[in-house]
């Protein structure tokens, strides 16, 4: 792609980010942040189109007309609807969003397959049982190992799909984030639902839809992102690109989730805070011994062992 494509791109997931104009104060504090720590790459300044889209300095029509291919107008849409999905059920506005840009850009019916399955995986469950937050009366027992031993497993998982050039495989590491932090919540005795665990990672200081915007913006702007051409990271030689930061953020949010829930969620949230912070700078200094791993579980990953991996097959 050129560099007004990739420009394109952002903007309209940018875009599409601010759609539903009910953002929380911390959502749009955590956008403006990764927007700026992207920076500038490939002709690309993000800060700056940041503020054009937040002042409304910005046509959506005007964006698509720049986009030079089928190709970069599939993967602007593909971007548009995971940034909508990646907090949960779209709303009317990102809907409307969505359908005006899909008609905008011209695309078939593979769009809406695409839009089907972004869905799905927005919408998985996150474990056979989903009732409201509760404490049994007596603490189950449980085993430590076991369950850093799934942290890790998760870790190194979702860097495995950092380093895949899908937008799904993309958007499939946040619920996948979430199945962690549901069964740790589960093996201390505790029923959670997606709320709770939604919560729980806008607590920490993880936002949903920035999470997926700077995991898409870092591997769009890398030459990373499409499955158009390159395949898996060109053999896997740009992962420097990234900055392995799913195998951190799932590793700190799944060892802080089990010191919040072992302790009886009696933590303040600056404290949890603290506590991820300390935890990702930890996680990141250990990418570097599990990328081979990583690597590994990535040549063995494929779209549809990514679904079933969301619906908990």
């Amino acid at each position: 792609m050129t560099s007004a494509d990739t420009q394109a791109i952002v903007t309209i997931a940018v875009l599409a980010a601010f759609a539903d104009g009910d953002k929380h104060d911390r959502e749009r504090e955590e956008l403006k942040r990764i927007v700026q720590g992207l920076g500038q790459a490939d002709g690309v300044h993000l800060p700056t189109l940041y503020q054009d889209v937040l002042m409304r300095r910005v046509d959506t029509a005007a964006v698509v007309a720049r986009l030079g291919s089928h190709e970069a107008r599939q993967l602007a849409y593909e971007m548009a609807v995971c940034v909508c999905d990646a907090d949960g059920a779209q709303s009317q506005a990102e809907q409307r969003f969505l359908a005006d840009l899909r008609s905008q850009l011209g695309l078939g019916a593979s769009a809406g397959q695409f839009a089907a399955r972004a869905e799905e995986i927005a919408a998985a469950p996150m474990g056979a049982s989903a009732a409201s937050a509760a404490r049994g009366t007596a603490a189950p027992a449980v085993d430590n190992a076991v369950l850093d031993q799934a942290i890790l497993n998760a870790a190194i998982l979702n860097g495995a799909l950092e380093l895949l050039p899908e937008t799904l495989s993309t958007m499939a590491i946040i619920p996948l984030q979430m199945k962690l932090v549901y069964r740790i919540g589960q093996a201390h005795g505790y029923q959670l639902d997606s709320g709770h665990v939604k919560d729980f990672l806008a607590t920490v200081g993880v936002g949903l839809t920035s999470q997926y915007l700077e995991q898409a913006g870092r591997k769009l702007l890398g030459g990373l992102l499409g499955k158009y051409g390159g395949g898996l990271l060109g053999g896997l030689g740009k992962q420097a690109v990234s900055s392995g930061m799913s195998f951190a953020s799932t590793y700190a949010l799944g060892h802080v989730a089990k010191r919040y829930y072992a302790g009886g969620r009696t933590l303040s949230a600056q404290m949890l805070k603290d506590a991820y912070a300390g935890t990702v700078a930890e996680a990141q200094a250990l990418q570097g011994r599990y990328l081979p791993a990583m690597q590994e579980k990535a040549r063995g990953l494929d779209a549809a062992k990514v679904m079933a991996l969301v619906r908990g097959g």
